[in-house]
């Protein structure tokens, strides 16, 4: 097994079957993990692929049927008590009281993880300022928006300052500018020493997030690399050119040809687009930017594109991560 003091999450050859004989559903098989101290983890995978399950056996708060893990250095089968006092976890829903203000509810969380009075009230103050609450620590979290109930379940989680969080879905529901107050929280979560094993549907989150990217399906891990990785895995720069009169496109694909690396370029005549891979993705569009305006045709927008994540989890699995 990996190095206790290299990674936080350890999981080696994990499996776990849901029902007996013919009709039940293996739902890990054989899956293997391993989680640098300090770093966000994101676990894709497409419905029923074995996330949520994974994330259940390493919180303790379901049995593997075989296989080893071990977090924050102690094994979650023999020793889960020891695993509880170091984690924390996040599901989709928080967990607050919307009756009580920011301040209550953190100091009652402090008391239910039993610390005394001045360290629960004490801790509360801290975790105020370490998410940006508080200007409104003495309001009811009922008129709160999205974003910041989110950023004070995350910070009911700290209590204790786990050593290791299980975000589950953090940003389901949230608009866009909740989902960039609880990415900055997470971010400093990490800042602080935190390791963090975020699921996530929305790859563009995971993207924003995680270190690295662990992608699962059918119970096993099926790949892992930084996000960038897994793009340049699936392919590197593409150049795109969308012109605004269909007579141009014989134009754009013509410029475009003189610069891809031997396939020629795809087009798209709804969107009026022309598009290949390319090398030397600034040099490439430096030479079709010339040679357009040269012939004078008429570009309504020309770019590099780079994969996405998205593109990188439908190569590899042949599905979304929502079916």
């Amino acid at each position: 097994m990996a190095s206790r003091s290299e990674f936080s999450v350890v999981a080696e050859g994990l499996t776990k079957r849901y029902g007996r004989g013919d009709d039940g559903k293996k739902a890990l098989d054989g899956f293997d993990l391993a989680v640098r101290r300090g770093t966000v983890c994101g676990l894709l995978g497409p419905n029923g692929a074995g996330k949520t399950t994974s994330v259940r056996i390493l919180a303790t708060l379901l049995r593997a049927d075989g296989g080893r893990a071990e977090v924050a250095g102690f094994d979650v089968r023999r020793e889960p008590r020891k695993v509880r006092r170091r984690i924390g976890m996040t599901g989709q829903a928080a967990a607050v009281d919307e009756i009580l203000s920011a301040r209550q509810n953190l100091r009652m969380f402090g008391r239910l993880f039993h610390l005394d009075h001045a360290t629960a009230a004490r801790r509360a103050e801290e975790l105020l300022d370490a998410f940006s609450l508080r200007a409104a620590a003495d309001k009811q979290v009922k008129t709160y928006s999205g974003g910041m109930k989110r950023r004070l379940d995350l910070a009911a989680s700290m209590i204790l300052a786990p050593e290791v969080l299980f975000l589950d879905e953090p940003t389901t529901g949230l608009d866009p500018r909740g989902r960039v107050e609880v990415w900055e929280a997470v971010r400093g979560l990490t800042a602080l020493g935190t390791t963090v094993l975020l699921t996530t549907h929305y790859l563009d989150e995971a993207d924003k997030l995680s270190d690295r990217v662990v992608l699962i399906d059918q119970g096993r891990k099926v790949t892992e690399d930084t996000p960038a990785g897994l793009k340049r895995a699936v392919g590197g720069d593409r150049i795109e050119v969308v012109v605004s009169d269909p007579a141009d496109l014989p134009t754009a694909v013509k410029a475009v040809a003189r610069v891809t690396r031997g396939v020629g370029p795809e087009t798209d005549e709804e969107r009026l687009s022309v598009h290949a891979p390319v090398s030397d993705g600034v040099a490439a569009l430096t030479d079709v930017a010339r040679a357009l305006q040269e012939a004078g045709a008429g570009v309504e927008d020309i770019g590099l594109r780079r994969p996405t994540l998205d593109e990188v989890f439908l190569r590899l699995t042949g599905k979304g991560t929502e079916e």
